[in-house]
């Protein structure tokens, strides 16, 4: 479920274009002296691409995780396979042991965001139209997560993916 407690995104994060926002994660982590993992299924890696693009980003970057089939979800992250066949491999669930997973696994990592979605053209349903993507972010032990939907061709649902996965792991780690 979406966690109404955490305030939406800021106008100024927003704008932010995807190396600032990488710039001010990193800020944010070294400040606190932690290490960020990531759990990407939809993205395919672009996240911890985007991450990994910084130079000097081994000082808080821990690891990535690419999980795009479900058993890769299941021996990576220890997802229950149960919970994907229950939920779905787009759900919140899994989005949320996605997340958990990363920060089991992605030790010394206390920072982990974790996407899951549906990128298109095709694999879209009516309950999970293409553009729909379940993020799930840990900071310190504490989990959201949260469900959008972004229109657009596959490039933009994962551009757009990456874009709010990075804002929203900047703004939560502000508090």
């Amino acid at each position: 479920m979406v966690n109404p407690m955490e305030p939406p995104v800021s106008p100024a994060l927003a704008e932010q274009d995807v190396p600032a926002l990488v710039a001010t994660l990193a800020e944010r982590l070294q400040a606190r002296g932690w290490m960020m993992a990531t759990a990407e299924s939809c993205t395919g890696g672009l996240i911890a691409g985007a991450c990994t693009d910084l130079a000097g980003s081994s000082v808080w970057f821990e690891r990535g995780f690419v999980t795009y089939s479900n058993a890769a979800k299941t021996e990576m992250l220890g997802v229950d396979a149960a919970l994907i066949e229950a939920h779905g491999a787009v759900s919140e669930p899994v989005a949320r042991a996605m997340a958990e997973g990363a920060i089991a696994r992605g030790a010394p990592a206390r920072a982990a965001v974790a996407v899951t979605g549906v990128a298109g053209p095709a694999g879209g349903s009516p309950d999970k139209p293409v553009g729909t993507v379940w993020f799930g972010w840990s900071v310190d032990g504490q989990v959201r997560t949260e469900r959008r939907r972004f229109d657009g061709d596959r490039a933009t649902v994962r551009a757009a993916t990456v874009h709010y996965a990075l804002q929203t792991l900047v703004q939560l780690l502000a508090r």
